[in-house]
């Protein structure tokens, strides 16, 4: 008989760790040592589960590189004692900080389940028990006595997804996250039912794990619309040590074709600013050069995002700053799939 999974529970801050206290009104933050009491049907699941909290639990509005690092660390501390993670952090920036991590950890050969929550652990209409117990229960899931999940991914009403995959699209209904380009791993409805297909197959070869711990935050999301001046443009692409531009443009990757523009953008360029082309389309792909508004762009040596989201963008851009790549290297690089947050070809 196999030994019962043991789970970790990284509580980061957010609305799932909120109770209310029924005497005050007020909200106040719920102690996770104390889950199985307060969630008793995780007692159903086959797993040891664990908690660790943030000290001071991170609103999501205040999440930045440095609680990526602390999420990363925890993992790596605590990754050939435990089974799989399950991650607690605010939705409004789950898809930045779960595309983050993706990118940081290298060799993952266990499961990382970001969820949350749009209404309080403790509310009564609450979507975070649902949303826990299923990652935990996911997390646990194995075939063949190995996990069925060994990527990043984020769950979230009834979905699991490819954590890189996701972008937050609804403040107020509890299915507040989609994947456009990529379909889910996973659907929770009488049954959890695995799209293997689609699931991440990890090497055979035993790796060690790496985490990598810096990024590189000196980049600008400039995202395009009409009538944006060439006084704006200038002053974005002219900040003080300005590393990297996510360039948000129009459809398949189109841009105006001005000649202030492409001055503006080649000048970037030879000064080694690292320039991304991603659609401001939910779905779709970036096609450079599929229409004469993109061609400018493809001849400057602006980067394809492909199907990149906007997240998942900034991330990868975060960590491939560290490396100081040439400009031939990074764009093979940015243009390749290293964690399945793009598609190849």
């Amino acid at each position: 008989m196999s030994k019962k999974p043991n789970i970790l529970i990284v509580y980061t801050g957010g609305t799932i760790g909120m109770i209310k206290d029924y005497k005050t009104n007020a909200l106040k933050a719920f102690d996770f040592s104390q889950i199985t009491e307060n969630i008793p049907e995780l007692e159903q699941l086959q797993c040891t589960i664990k908690s660790i909290s943030f000290e001071d639990p991170i609103d999501s509005s205040n999440m930045n590189t440095s609680f990526y690092k602390d999420i990363a660390e925890t993992i790596e501390v605590n990754y050939k004692a435990y089974d799989g993670f399950v991650v607690l952090t605010g939705s409004d920036t789950m898809s930045y900080i779960s595309s983050a991590i993706s990118f940081m950890i290298d060799n993952l050969q266990k499961p990382i389940i970001f969820t949350g929550s749009q209404l309080p652990i403790g509310d009564l209409r609450t979507d975070a028990k649902e949303n826990l117990i299923t990652s935990i229960e996911i997390a646990c899931s194995q075939k063949d006595n190995k996990p069925i999940i060994s990527e990043v991914c984020l769950y979230f009403e009834y979905k699991l997804y490819r954590a890189n995959r996701t972008t937050k699209i609804n403040a107020e209904q509890f299915e507040a996250f989609t994947s456009m380009n990529y379909p889910p791993l996973a659907e929770s409805g009488v049954h959890l039912n695995f799209n293997e297909y689609y699931i991440h197959k990890p090497s055979t070869e035993k790796k060690e794990l790496v985490v990598r711990k810096e990024l590189v935050n000196d980049i600008v999301i400039l995202k395009l619309f009409p009538g944006i001046t060439e006084k704006v443009v200038h002053s974005i692409l002219n900040v003080d040590n300005l590393k990297g531009v996510i360039l948000e443009t129009y459809g398949a990757g189109n841009a105006l074709n001005t000649p202030w523009f492409l001055k503006l953008l080649k000048e970037a360029v030879s000064r080694d600013i690292k320039i991304v082309n991603v659609s401001q389309c939910p779905g779709g792909s970036v096609m450079q050069g599929h229409y004469e508004t993109s061609i400018g762009l493809k001849d400057l040596g602006i980067i394809s995002g492909k199907d990149i989201t906007t997240e998942s963008a900034v991330a990868k851009l975060m960590y491939l700053l560290k490396e100081n790549l040439s400009l031939k290297d990074f764009t093979f690089y940015f243009e390749k799939s290293l964690r399945g947050e793009i598609s190849d070809g």
